[in-house]
């Protein structure tokens, strides 16, 4: 089954994607110091709903360099707006410079700090958006998701990127590493969470590293 998602994977990797040629320098840039982004599966999952909901207001939570915030700003309309959150100052520093060279129009905000925290702020201001995008810390990804619930709005899309942990989310606890387990078991709990919560309609992918697209009714 592995060998099939990896051959497929390797066919997608293989098709030209038609990205101008700023964002697969950007890319490559960022493949070079081992610096993990959205994979091309992933990319055009992404693009697609992208196309389709045409959303105004999106929330990206875990910026890393900026390179996913900058690839969906490729395929949003000049009203759109893209607020994302970063942790890390190292990457928040990185981020700042390649928005203010890749940003023009200044559709991009970036708040730093723990999302947890950022969150429950967004939530107290009865902030509102029409898509999510969560590629953040995976062992927190059920510890965001009633403040995630609550800033989409009806019909919105959440979309949970590296759902799949390399495959290790299929596997039994007890054959996952003792280091690994927590994380193990949040994802495991997230993916429930997803799947039985009646606000949403969800879909679980292979493409990339495995990624939810969760409608909320």
């Amino acid at each position: 089954m592995m060998v099939e998602h990896e051959r497929f994977e390797s066919f997608l990797e293989s098709i030209p994607d038609g990205l101008p040629e700023y964002l697969t320098d950007f890319e490559i840039e960022n493949i070079k110091e081992n610096i993990p982004i959205i994979r091309k599966g992933s990319q055009r999952i992404i693009r697609f709903m992208l196309e389709m909901k045409k959303p105004l207001n999106i929330l990206e939570v875990g910026t890393a360099t900026g390179f996913s915030s900058v690839f969906m700003l490729e395929f949003l309309n000049k009203k759109a707006k893209i607020t994302t959150i970063e942790k890390m100052e190292d990457r928040v520093v990185k981020a700042e410079k390649n928005f203010n060279k890749f940003d023009k129009n200044k559709q991009i905000t970036l708040i730093e700090g723990d999302a947890t925290d950022i969150l429950s702020e967004l939530v107290s201001k009865d902030k509102t958006y029409d898509f999510i995008f969560m590629d953040a810390a995976k062992g927190q990804y059920i510890n965001f998701f009633e403040n995630i619930k609550k800033l989409l709005v009806s019909g919105g899309i959440l979309i949970t990127d590296n759902m799949l942990q390399e495959g290790r989310l299929l596997d039994s606890r007890y054959t996952v590493v003792r280091r690994d387990r927590t994380i193990h078991r949040r994802m495991r709990e997230y993916v429930n969470a997803l799947l039985t919560d009646k606000e949403f309609e969800t879909m679980l992918l292979e493409s990339g590293d495995g990624m939810a697209v969760s409608i909320k009714k």
